[in-house]
Order: structure tokens, then C-alpha cells, then sequence
């Protein structure tokens, strides 16, 4: 059983999550730290320094310490780490002794990738600490029976990457993944905005039009939005109006990618867990699954039903949290 002192942590490209049994989600922050460059000492970490992306002086820059699911900057993300369990010691109340963590990884990550991630959890104050694969955490998480002989299919669509997996009787019996999630769809809006218009936009303001009108499906509801940027022809500031059909055609190749990657895993399951699939369809978790229309645009591109998880955005978090209750079960998927 889970003691009090054991909380899961979702280490994610865009947030990190604190997850305890007793207070659920205690801390949901953006994985951004604001930096002084010239004292090195860390101005502010999660939705403060997210606040300050693009807005900061020369000397303080706000960085994203973890790329692609993994640690970019080790320094970095133990110090983000740190401040994060210290805001989740005040909710939960561990500060007197270190807490056992389940922390979860990418399942393509590798042995150093891994150990990496342990020593930055560790060097933030755990006691004890466990590995658990994403899907499977997130397959926990989104209520599904993963200890039972059946398939279940979970696609998570995180910040800085996508991970399809299908699980069953506590494993992992088929994977793929691929290095594109909503930050790849952030980017293709900034370049097509560029490309366009000759108007450059930050990430918040791509991160805003594509959770506005972003949309998976290609018939849609045409929506429209004002944006503001800087023209690169004249260096002032210009207002643009963006079109659905057009921020639809911008992300049409990254979401083609992720379309590929969900294919390539079904087309992996053996044939038993297939009937299983066509009956359970799939789960989609994570930032992405919640753009307008994913559920509906994926059901027609797999013609299985796909359903969104309970909590998309805690799936993640809420299965690291409850991992140790299934612990025996999933052996094969904990390493």
C-alpha cells in the first residue's frame, strides 16, 4: 500500500505533476526555469518563469530544462525538481523526512537517459526511488485494467513527444513513439505565421492559437483569430487574422506523423489482443488529446473507437501515484 510519504512525479517536457494519494494532484507547474546568466541562481521556476518567456531582460533567461521527454540540462532540472517538492512538502507535509517517488520515463529512454532521471529526483531529496514506463502509467491512470489479459491501447500526446503502447496482463506487449507532441505543433504555426505573413509570434501566442483554433479534424467549423506579432519587414507591431483551415494545414504533416506512429503499434499486436482493440478502442492522454477534434479525426483514420481519458492532462501523474498499489503486477513494465 501506499504510505503517505509517497508521491508520483510526471516529469514532462511541458509540466511536472505531483501526484499523492491523500491530496491527489498537489502541484501542476509548467517544466520552465528562469535563470539569472550572470549569478547562475534560479529566478523563478514553473508558471512564474513561464510567464516570462520572450518578456525577460538580457541577463535572465526562461529555459526548458527537459527536451523530447528527457533531461536536457541535468543542473536545471534538479534545481526545478527541488522547488517543485518543496511547493508539494507544503501540501502533502513530507518535509520532515524524504518522500518515496515513482517518477515515470519514456519508454524508448535510454539506461543513461534513465539513470539520469533517478539522479535528478535523487539529488532533489527522494529516499526511494522507482521507475514506471509512460503508457503504463498513464494506462493506470486513465482507469484502464492493465493487470488483466486484455489489450488495453493508451496514446499519450505529450509536450515534446508522442508514445502509443499497447498493455496487457502488466506489460508492454507492443511500443512506438516518436519525438513530436504540442510543441512540434507550436512550432509549425510559428513557421507558417513567418512563412505567410512575414509576422514573427512567440510560443505562448502559437501555444493560444492552436489550443483556440487548432483543430485535428479537416471538416471543421472555420474559426477565426486576431494575433499579434512583430513584422519582420518593418520591426513594428501587427495584427493578423488566422484562419482554422489554415493552422489545419500547418500541423497537417506533424499530425500525420503521430497518425503513422499509432498505426505502426496496432499493426505490432498480436493477433489475440486485435479483437480486443476493436471492441475497447483506444485511449488517448496528454495535452495533445485535447485539441478539437482529435477523437473524432483518429476514430476515422484507425476505425477503432477512441475515447479521451478521464484527466488527459494528470493521466500521467495520477498512474505514477498509484503504481505501487499495482507493483507485482507490472514487474514487467517497471525497471
Amino acid at each position: 500500500m501506499l504510505s503517505t510519504f509517497d508521491i508520483g512525479i510526471d516529469l514532462g517536457t511541458a509540466n511536472t505533476l505531483v501526484y499523492s494519494k491523500n491530496k491527489g494532484i498537489a502541484v501542476n507547474e509548467p517544466s520552465v526555469v528562469a535563470i539569472d546568466t550572470v549569478s547562475k541562481n534560479i529566478v523563478a521556476v514553473g508558471t512564474e518563469a513561464k510567464e516570462m518567456i520572450g518578456k525577460t531582460p538580457e541577463k535572465i533567461v526562461a529555459v526548458r530544462p527537459l527536451k523530447d521527454g528527457v533531461i536536457a540540462d541535468f543542473d536545471v532540472t534538479t534545481e526545478m525538481l527541488k522547488q517543485i517538492m518543496k511547493m508539494a512538502s507544503k501540501k502533502i507535509g513530507f518535509a520532515m523526512r524524504k518522500p518515496n517517488v515513482v517518477v515515470c520515463i519514456p519508454s524508448g529512454s535510454t539506461s543513461v537517459e534513465r539513470r539520469a532521471i533517478q539522479d535528478a529526483v535523487r539529488n532533489a531529496g527522494a529516499k526511494k526511488i522507482t521507475l514506471i514506463e509512460e503508457p503504463v502509467a498513464a494506462a493506470i491512470g486513465a482507469g484502464m485494467p492493465i493487470d488483466e489479459p486484455v489489450a488495453n491501447v493508451v496514446v499519450d500526446i505529450g509536450g515534446g513527444n508522442t508514445e502509443v503502447a499497447i498493455i496487457s496482463f502488466g506489460g508492454v506487449v507492443a511500443f512506438h513513439s516518436i519525438k513530436i507532441g504540442g510543441d512540434r505543433l507550436d512550432d509549425d504555426i510559428i513557421q507558417h505565421v513567418r512563412k505567410e505573413y512575414n509576422v514573427l509570434i512567440g510560443e505562448r501566442t502559437a501555444e493560444n492559437v492552436k489550443m483556440e483554433i487548432g483543430f485535428a479534424l479537416i471538416d471543421h467549423e472555420e474559426k477565426f483569430m486576431d494575433v499579434r506579432g512583430r513584422d519582420l519587414l518593418t520591426g513594428l507591431p501587427k495584427t493578423i487574422k488566422l484562419s482554422s483551415y489554415e493552422i489545419r494545414s500547418a500541423m497537417k504533416e506533424s499530425l500525420l506523423h503521430i497518425l503513422e506512429v499509432i498505426r505502426a503499434t496496432l499493426e505490432d499486436s498480436p493477433a489475440e489482443l486485435s479483437g480486443d482493440i476493436v471492441d475497447r478502442g483506444v485511449i488517448i492522454t496528454g495535452g495533445g488529446a485535447l485539441m478539437n477534434g482529435m477523437e473524432a479525426w483518429l476514430s476515422s483514420e484507425i476505425f477503432v473507437p477512441v475515447q479521451l481519458a478521464p484527466s488527459p492532462l494528470e493521466s500521467v501523474a495520477i498512474g505514477t501515484g498509484k503504481a505501487l498499489q499495482y507493483m507485482s503486477k507490472i514487474q514487467v513494465a517497471v525497471k
